[in-house]
């Protein structure tokens, strides 16, 4: 078995889970990296760098990919598909942390945080270039997916004081909502919310929002993302933060990572920014690594693993 692409300093953890089995371990950074390292191997434990295309598939001859992550995106599924692999994922680890960190970096912009702190460190005192402030009272709250991690911010968020949800998610019904919430399209929620947070995959290709979109939010709005960095089309978000709609944008992830920062720099303080750190704390990296040890174990002892994605009576061709 191969492990691919993780911070891990050791995988005593993964051993106690596994059992007997022998580990190959690499970056992965590359296709020579991951052929190098699990070539033969029945099946690899990948985390977000290791990109396995089509190619990188044929040649591998693999059973079994395990995502350590919720992403499937650096997989070519459709390849998988027609390999006849299994593909796997951890959908339920790190949802109050990623929960945590998109409802921090929201109340940071709603009290402008950052730009206190830099204007004080610039020898200003004083919120004059801070106003209008409000109080979560006064805001409306628009978000965008409705999963795990979206229901975990709402929650966290009523718990400081914002009252009014406009809620898009496609793949929901009203009865899955909390009480006082509305189900809206995902025009009306840009439109209608002070504060954007977004907890949706990606789109198949291109962006979710994009110019038009952006040019439909409320004068003075907030945008976080700590989902997907291809949701927002980075270029137009710049130049939408020049002109207010929205005010300011906390990203924890990005279409390109680590970010061109010269592409950010128009947007000045508009901007709040961190590493794609969202999902990280101690206890959710021991959830993450016996969850994805847990489910190569399914997969390598001949059981159904617990959250397929592809399986290998979806192939087509052997």
């Amino acid at each position: 078995m191969a492990i691919l692409g993780t911070r891990f300093d050791d995988f005593d953890l993964e051993r106690e889970v596994l059992g007997d089995v022998e580990l190959s371990v690499g970056a992965g950074r590359d296709r020579d990296e991951i052929l190098e390292v699990a070539l033969g191997a029945d099946l690899i434990l990948a985390g977000a760098a290791p990109r396995f295309d089509a190619e990188t598939l044929d040649r591998l001859g693999c059973r079994a990919i395990v995502r350590l992550g919720v992403g499937v995106d650096s997989i070519d599924l459709e390849a998988a598909r027609r390999l006849g692999m299994w593909v796997s994922h951890v959908p339920d680890y790190g949802t109050e942390a990623v929960a945590l960190h998109a409802v921090t970096l929201a109340l940071a912009a709603v009290r402008r945080l950052p730009m206190a702190d830099r204007d004080i460190r610039g020898g200003s005192w004083g919120f004059s270039a801070l106003i209008p402030l409000h109080l979560p009272a006064a805001l409306t709250v628009g978000v965008i997916g409705y999963g795990r991690i979206g229901r975990r911010v709402v929650e966290m968020l009523q718990g400081v004081g914002f009252p009014t949800f406009l809620i898009h998610d496609p793949f929901i019904g009203p009865e899955s909502l909390l009480p006082g919430h509305r189900l809206c399209s995902f025009d009306e929620t840009l439109a209608e919310a002070d504060l954007l947070t977004l907890h949706a995959p990606p789109p198949g290709d291109g962006h979710l929002i994009g110019a038009a979109e952006l040019a439909t939010m409320r004068e003075g709005s907030i945008v976080v993302n700590s989902a997907r960095g291809r949701l927002i089309d980075t270029v137009a978000l710049v130049a939408a933060l020049q002109r207010g709609r929205p005010a300011v944008a906390a990203l924890d992830v990005f279409e390109q990572e680590p970010p061109d920062m010269s592409s950010l720099q128009a947007a000045g303080d508009r901007l709040i920014l961190t590493p794609h750190m969202s999902w990280y704390t101690e206890e959710t990296i021991i959830d993450l690594r016996r969850e994805g040890a847990a489910e190569a174990r399914r997969i390598l002892s001949g059981e159904q693993p617990a959250n397929p994605v592809v399986t290998p009576e979806e192939a087509t061709t052997r």
